[in-house]
């Protein structure tokens, strides 16, 4: 029984590997610089960067989720389907960001609800991926269909994803890779690999949500330890 069980579990291990193929992506942004922009696959932890064409190969399966990241582009997501594996090459459109104005001054002219005396206080912005769990888990018939299928639980993981590139995304706002290197001392060639182990931590995202920079510098000081010592053992 116990050998039956192992070459189950052997046959499966097989099966998840042989649906992963090499998948050749480009990236395009209107003309704008597209080398050097991170990717991970956040299913099975690969990453890439993209070359001087923007483009790049990683493995991947369908409903693999891709996310692509750099300081001068907004953060975009690409989840993986069946026809993707069959293309000899996937394109992908990027935005890039604007520019920040230092100082606007705008006029109020235009009165809000909660002044208007319709709402007490002002309503809760949602995400996309929290709007899409709201309507997932509101109403009658849909929220119990969804939860037998399974789709609040992937929906609320999508939540999850997306807060951890929105923090991603705050820290390449924050430090230049030069900071990680020379500070922190940590190689170059990992500085991507730490930028997605530091969001993990709990109390360093709610720093940046906070905004509060020393405290950011504090913590990141600490994960920073953690992870050299973490690459040191797995050295070993």
């Amino acid at each position: 029984m116990k050998n039956k069980l192992i070459l189950l579990f052997l046959f499966v291990i097989q099966i998840s590997f042989a649906q992963e193929k090499l998948i050749h992506v480009r990236i395009s942004a209107g003309g704008n610089s597209v080398e050097g922009i991170n990717v991970v696959n956040l299913v099975n932890e690969k990453s890439a960067v993209s070359d001087y064409n923007g483009e790049f190969y990683i493995f991947a399966k369908a409903e693999d989720l891709l996310v692509f990241s750099a300081i001068n582009f907004e953060y975009k997501r690409k989840i993986i389907d069946e026809s993707d594996l069959n293309l000899k090459i996937i394109e992908i459109e990027m935005v890039p960001k604007t520019n920040q104005i230092d100082e606007v001054v705008i006029e109020k002219y235009n009165m809000n609800a909660v002044e208007l005396g319709i709402l007490s206080k002002p309503a809760k912005v949602y995400t996309p991926a929290e709007r899409k769990v709201r309507a997932a888990t509101t109403g009658l018939l849909d929220p119990l269909l969804n939860l037998i299928s399974g789709r609040t639980k992937d929906l609320k993981s999508n939540v999850e994803v997306e807060r951890k590139i929105f923090n991603l995304e705050k820290l390449e706002d924050l430090y230049e890779d030069e900071y990680f290197v020379k500070t922190l001392k940590i190689p170059a060639e990992n500085v991507s690999g730490f930028k997605y182990f530091a969001v993990e931590n709990n109390e360093l995202a709610q720093a940046i949500k906070a905004k509060n920079k020393t405290l950011t510098d504090f913590l990141l000081v600490q994960i920073s330890e953690k992870y050299k010592a973490q690459q040191l053992e797995e050295k070993q």
